[in-house]
């Protein structure tokens, strides 16, 4: 993993406390795309589960997740696919 991608986890980790998280670096599927840099991770998809998001719209979710990735997502992170839930009870 890059160092995007840890600053990424180690943030929605220390954010949310996920059951599961997966960030995966999509970069190499964007090959000529806008954003796309030889120097790799500007694209993401993220795959998070926490009880942070139990009773909170897609909206809400994604909006959190958001927030905490502010600064990559202004910088570095040209896209991110997201799915963010919470664990099933």
């Amino acid at each position: 993993m890059g160092q995007v991608a840890d600053r990424i986890e180690r943030k929605l980790r220390m954010a949310f406390q996920p059951e599961s998280l997966a960030v995966i670096d999509e970069t190499n599927q964007h090959h000529g795309h806008a954003g796309w840099r030889e120097s790799g991770e500007t694209h993401f998809r993220v795959e998070i589960v926490a009880h942070a998001f139990a009773g909170k719209s897609r909206v809400e979710r994604q909006r959190a997740v958001y927030q905490v990735l502010a600064e990559e997502l202004a910088g570095p992170v040209h896209a991110l696919a997201l799915t963010a839930t919470a664990p099933e009870t």
